[in-house]
């Protein structure tokens, strides 16, 4: 047994993850100060004797004896990272700089959950990791984006310098059960507006492109990086190489749900990328034959399932 760390474990992400290691006989501190997680994720883990929930704030330093740590604290859609900005870069880099000292502090092996926007709106297509990326410093997602971006930089440093054993992800767009109605991802938020019958919202004209990965295939894809060899740090995308447009997923939406709601588009925010889609050859190479396995219907549909037992149309 395992004694396990896991930041932002209350979060969407977060929540499959303690499950998940809950379930491999591990145990799981979850770590969440709520403000963009939720204790009704992680509720029906409360019975669980392997299972503790801290709420905490990583910006201040915690301290814990563990084996390995996951660091998923962050805010990770633009409507919360850009609800408070400042908190945002606080809780990326000042929260990875706590993590890492507790890490280096008691030998225990990291895992930092980096994200596409590291890419920020790329020119190559697919993003390899070799990518360096096309960022605005000072746009509206910048508090997210180089607030990531830093984290890693510390990540390797650590490692480089302190020989703190790390691993670095790089998230691509994911979905699934948990997530909140309000959550302001474009999936969570296409399937709350057709199950109340509002207009689907889409910004700009609908033809830029996202890759949907399925919660399962994430975690199952954080935990194999974290069972690799020290020699295998990162960074390495996670994602689902299935590029759909925006309005093929509204329209996928609304046939799923069987809604009356009809597309409206609006202005397309600052900075939004056009292309996002994951070069996965190096996380097939070096995570033990990990590939996704959910397809977008399959996925969908489960996540629909979840969001019809909280929602009264």
């Amino acid at each position: 047994m395992k004694r396990i760390l896991v930041t932002g474990g209350a979060g969407f992400i977060g929540t499959h993850l303690c499950k998940r290691l809950l379930n491999e006989g591990n145990k799981v501190i979850c770590l969440d100060d709520y403000s963009s997680g939720s204790k009704d994720n992680i509720i029906h883990l409360l019975d669980n004797p392997n299972f503790e929930l801290v709420q905490h704030d990583v910006t201040i330093p915690f301290f814990i004896e563990v084996d390995e740590i996951y660091n998923l604290a962050c805010p990770a859609s633009p409507v919360q990272y850009q609800n408070d900005p400042i908190k945002t870069i606080k809780t990326s880099v000042m929260g990875a700089i706590n993590m890492l000292d507790l890490a280096q502090r008691i030998g225990a092996k990291i895992l930092q959950a980096s994200t596409s926007e590291v890419y920020g709106d790329p020119n190559i297509h697919p993003q390899p990791e070799t990518y360096w990326g096309n960022v605005n410093p000072i746009g509206s997602r910048a508090c997210y984006d180089e607030g990531k971006r830093c984290a890693e930089s510390l990540f390797v440093n650590y490692h480089k310098q302190n020989n703190v054993r790390i691993k670095i992800v790089r998230i691509f767009n994911t979905y699934g059960p948990n997530m909140l109605t309000n959550d302001g991802r474009v999936v969570s938020n296409f399937i709350v507006q057709a199950f109340r019958n509002k207009p689907i919202t889409i910004y700009g004209d609908g033809c830029q492109t996202r890759s949907f990965q399925y919660v399962d295939d994430l975690v199952d894809g954080l935990i194999r990086m974290m069972n690799t060899s020290d020699e295998v740090i990162g960074p390495i995308n996670i994602g689902n190489p299935d590029e759909f447009t925006i309005l093929e997923l509204a329209k996928k939406v609304i046939e799923l749900t069987g809604s009356n709601s009809w597309i409206e588009f609006r202005e397309l925010p600052e900075d939004d990328p056009m292309q996002r889609k994951p070069d996965i050859s190096k996380a097939i190479e070096m995570l033990g034959g990990w590939s996704p396995k959910i397809d977008l219907k399959t996925g969908l549909l489960n996540t629909i399932d979840y969001f019809k037992k909280i929602i009264v149309r």
